[in-house]
């Protein structure tokens, strides 16, 4: 215990929870927020190697980078990262009196298969969340899924990841990395990897969790390798009696060699667990963004985004669906939210008196966004109406590219309406 640090940054250490590939965690306290967290510190042998310490750090903190801009329920939060001394740290959400998920896929220590199917299920929507952010896990394994005291479960160590962004790909290590007994076989072949990949390891995962069992348990690497691009895995009722024929099907669609027959997202995944189990609730809540996403994404503002930039967008808005008649900005009032139109038509008014109207597509609340001034219009909803509401708090979350692209968006839309308003060609005023 004497190499334990007393302190690393601002955390005062409080003492070891674990150590693994990247480095030693530790449970620590923030002084500032007065709350434990978890701080892994990179291996110093590994950092100091002349040919590889270089490459060590960058996974290191690419763990930070990818995981740190992904806020889910099932997904670890990361806080902080930084570097102290020769140490480099990154700073965690604590699980406390947790493990991981690897105890429970031992044929001694199953768990009842509805608990079972509810860590399949929430595993796959955090991945699903996790993919629409553009960042592909490249890991997924029982050791990298943290279990909570009540038996919630946290997806960890995004060391790996391939965050689909231009500001991250650089930092993410290329060529054969990841766990071999639970990598797909595009992912053994080094051909390109998608979001389908992690739903073939999450596939692995809970054929494990149900059975207790491998899917390609093979003696060595190469016959491991052989059998995940040749054979399929025995059917889990083998080893569990009262294995329902449609968890079945799902875990081997999951499997599924060919990503073009596999699940194409988590959510997919998640919908056929919540009809097979009727404890489980239905993700409509996901199913709705999907809808905003295609929406949103047919509009002239985000013409030139990337997808993975508009779900962050939508991620940092409210949406509103407003009813007809109904005032979404009021002359006279302070406001700081700026308004997008994803469906609908609205009147504008001054003085009672109307000066135009917005359509699908067009924006209103440029001047409010940017001063925090009184509106100087009323815009009333010409019928059923669906917004995204935002406002500058909620665009200083998503990442510094996609504010920049944001933002030069804003400015044009804001340049444009007022030469309009200049040439008193009045299409709606900045309110």
């Amino acid at each position: 215990m004497s190499d334990v640090p007393k302190k690393l940054g601002k955390y005062d250490i409080l003492g070891e929870i674990g150590r693994g590939s990247m480095g030693i965690v530790y449970r620590a306290f923030d002084p500032y927020i007065n709350r434990e967290v978890a701080v892994k510190v990179a291996m110093a042998e590994a950092l100091k190697d002349k040919d590889t310490g270089e490459r060590f750090r960058k996974m290191f903190f690419n763990e930070a980078h990818t995981a740190g801009m992904l806020r889910h329920p099932n997904i670890l939060d990361i806080f902080d990262a930084g570097v102290d001394g020769d140490s480099c740290y990154i700073v965690m959400e604590l699980v406390a009196k947790g493990g991981t998920l690897r105890p429970y896929c031992r044929a001694e220590k199953l768990l009842p298969l509805n608990q079972a199917a509810e860590i399949f299920f929430k595993c796959a929507k955090a991945l699903d969340y996790a993919h629409r952010q553009g960042v592909i896990h490249r890991d997924i394994k029982p050791s990298n899924i943290l279990v909570t005291d009540d038996m919630d479960v946290k997806i960890a160590d995004f060391s790996i990841a391939h965050a689909v962004r231009q500001d991250t790909t650089q930092t993410m290590p290329l060529g054969f990395v990841g766990s071999p007994r639970y990598m797909s076989p595009e992912q053994v072949h080094e051909d390109v990897i998608t979001n389908q990949t992690d739903l073939f390891s999450l596939g692995v995962v809970a054929y494990e969790l149900i059975t207790g069992h491998h899917p390609f348990g093979g003696e060595s690497f190469s016959a491991l390798v052989h059998k995940i691009v040749n054979e399929d895995p025995p059917p889990m009722s083998n080893f569990r009696a009262d294995m329902p024929d449609v968890l079945e099907r799902i875990v081997r669609r999951a499997l599924e060699k060919n990503p073009a027959r596999r699940y194409r997202t988590g959510l997919d995944i998640a919908s056929d667990l919540s009809m097979a189990f009727t404890h489980l609730e239905r993700p409509q809540e996901d199913i709705a963004i999907t809808a905003k996403f295609d929406r949103v994404k047919r509009l002239e503002f985000f013409r030139g985004f990337p997808d993975n930039e508009i779900w962050e967008i939508i991620r940092a808005s409210v949406w509103m669906e407003v009813d007809v008649d109904a005032q979404v900005v009021t002359e006279g009032e302070v406001d700081e939210a700026f308004f997008i139109i994803v469906a609908g038509d609205v009147t504008v008014t001054k003085l009672g008196q109307s000066v135009g109207q917005l359509h699908t597509g067009d924006c209103f609340g440029e001047m409010g966004y940017l001063n925090r001034i009184k509106r100087t219009a009323t815009v009333k909803a010409d019928g059923p109406l669906s917004l995204l509401k935002i406002n500058a708090n909620l665009i200083e979350q998503v990442s510094a590219d996609c504010q920049l692209r944001f933002y030069k968006v804003f400015m044009k839309v804001l340049i444009d309406r007022l030469s309009r308003t200049t040439e008193m060609v009045v299409r709606g005023p900045a309110v």
